[in-house]
């Protein structure tokens, strides 16, 4: 007998051998000329199929159906929505979704609170509970996008003051732009450097009328609600060169921002690859990205995403801006200023 064909035997038999219980049943088929094979297993329903697998599954099922119950009390929940919600449920405990559904009952009967997250009044939450494990759960309960809630924090952005006039005369280096309290900077920058990590940012060299903002490796929204921002003749984004970086700055264009970049593209990646790393500060991989056209990426941006994302890339797949030294960023920035006085005379 071939090794296959032994192979198959014992697989037959092991079919067979095995132990139905209620509801699961095997079927076969014949094989000319007498040859029984196995098909396939049915399974009448949940129950038959949680009994067949068991394990802990008879005891999740039985706490989904528990909380599938308690969900019917939010008619804004369809069916789709709560099976996927019990799904996402399903490792908490009955303390904490009791407090989930506390609090999706509150935010429905007090539409018009007024409060922050942290001051919403429901017993035994914490007061970074909602934000960290149940804004969007209750959201999806309640069947509402916005939950009313006030900003605890307005939105701020660091500055760093470039210009070397206003500092010679003694004007302040830093600086913060607080959005609704007068965000106006000691000066109107000719140049806006955008840069995703604070250390560049607060140690630029000078650039004549020229700010450098912190990004704090977010989004950019609360740097597209400066006006004088936008009004800068010259701005710039400088970030890290990995997927992240790169998804960022789209970010800060699609919040309307029109930024140019800095740095950032394959040939800048290849001279300061020898820094790079493949874990991040906590040890785990840095993120590969998603292989794709990013909307906000210009073309050489979008060939280094390319690049990034390729799973046979053996680079590394993170170039942090602060290994690339700052004397090169401050020769682009000065170009870059250089070339758009050129054309604007």
């Amino acid at each position: 007998m071939a090794q296959w064909e032994s192979e198959l035997f014992a697989q037959r038999m092991a079919w067979f051998d095995f132990a139905p219980v209620p509801g699961v049943r095997l079927e076969t088929r014949r094989v000319p000329p007498a040859f029984e094979l196995p098909a396939r297993l049915v399974v009448d329903d949940v129950d038959a199929a949680v009994a067949f697998v068991g394990g802990d599954w008879p005891e999740r099922v039985a706490r989904g159906r528990v909380r599938a119950d308690l969900l019917t009390a939010f008619p804004a929940v369809d069916h789709a929505t709560r099976a996927a919600i019990i799904g996402q449920l399903d490792p908490w405990e009955d303390v904490e979704v009791d407090l989930l559904l506390r609090a999706a009952r509150w935010f429905a009967e007090h539409p018009d609170h007024g409060l922050t997250a942290r001051q919403v009044p429901v017993e035994g939450m914490g007061s970074k509970w909602l934000d960290q494990r149940g804004l969007s759960l209750v959201q999806r309960l309640i069947g509402l996008e916005d939950l009313g809630l006030r900003a605890s924090r307005p939105p701020r952005v660091h500055l760093t003051y470039l210009d070397p006039d206003h500092l010679a005369a003694g004007g302040r280096r830093f600086d913060v732009a607080t959005l609704g309290d007068g965000a106006e900077p000691a000066y109107r920058p000719g140049v806006v450097l955008i840069s995703e990590n604070r250390d560049t940012a607060q140690c630029f060299p000078e650039v004549p009328g020229g700010i450098a903002i912190e990004g704090s490796g977010a989004g950019g929204g609360t740097v597209a609600a400066l006006a004088w921002v936008h009004e800068a003749p010259v701005r710039l984004y400088w970030g890290d060169l990995d997927a992240a970086g790169l998804e960022i700055l789209a970010q800060f264009r699609r919040a309307g921002l029109d930024v140019d970049s800095i740095l950032m593209d394959v040939a800048t990646y290849r001279r300061w690859e020898r820094f790079g790393v493949d874990h991040g500060h906590d040890a785990k991989p840095v993120r590969a990205g998603s292989a794709g056209v990013v909307h906000g990426l210009r073309p050489a941006e979008q060939e280094l995403y390319d690049l990034l994302c390729d799973p046979a890339r053996t680079t590394h797949a993170r170039v942090e801006q602060e290994r690339i030294p700052l004397a090169e960023a401050h020769a682009e920035v000065l170009r870059r200023v250089a070339a758009a006085l050129g054309r604007g005379s």
